[in-house]
């Protein structure tokens, strides 16, 4: 188990890592687009989309990567101060009951909505817009399927401090 913990963990480091990058496209885009539409008065759709595409991007895939690093929100009134073993039994629960049942509906509803788009071949609504909106439907599934990850890698370590009293 403590192999597949690493695994996981790993896979997400690396993802998040990686999907970190788009907010620095992200930035790049709207300096583009501002640039363009300030200086020379014209606007193109698919840079105003691509931007939506990675603001997208950036919030979904790195979901998993913040909840591993422990910056996701949580209400931290009581938790803070409850012992390493107690904390265990809520984060055991909570990813349980709450987590992964959420995140599999979640994955199951995108995937839906992800291949009704691929077999469609939708596009863009807008005249000049970009093609494959089904990619950053897809993103969802992905981005829900590392959540789903973490939360297993949460519950798995959960168990091991409950049983042990430490995650090592």
């Amino acid at each position: 188990m403590d192999k597949t913990i690493s695994i996981l963990e790993a896979l997400i480091e690396r993802i998040g890592r990686l999907s970190s990058w788009s907010i620095f496209f992200l930035i790049v885009i709207i300096s583009i687009d501002v640039i363009m539409r300030y200086l020379f008065g014209k606007s193109l759709i698919w840079l105003v989309e691509l931007e939506v595409y990675f603001f997208a991007f950036s919030f979904i895939l790195i979901g998993a990567y913040a909840f591993k690093h422990d910056k996701h929100v949580r209400v931290d009134l009581f938790y803070s101060k409850w012992s390493t073993k107690r904390k265990a039994w809520v984060d055991f629960f909570g990813t349980l009951i709450f987590l992964l049942p959420w995140t599999i509906i979640s994955s199951l509803v995108s995937w839906r909505y992800a291949m009704t788009s691929f077999k469609l071949g939708e596009s863009s609504a807008q005249a000049g817009g970009l093609p494959a909106l089904y990619i950053l439907k897809f993103s969802m599934v992905f981005g829900f399927g590392l959540l789903f990850l973490q939360g297993l890698v949460v519950l798995f370590k959960s168990l091991l401090i409950i049983r042990t009293g430490s995650e090592k």
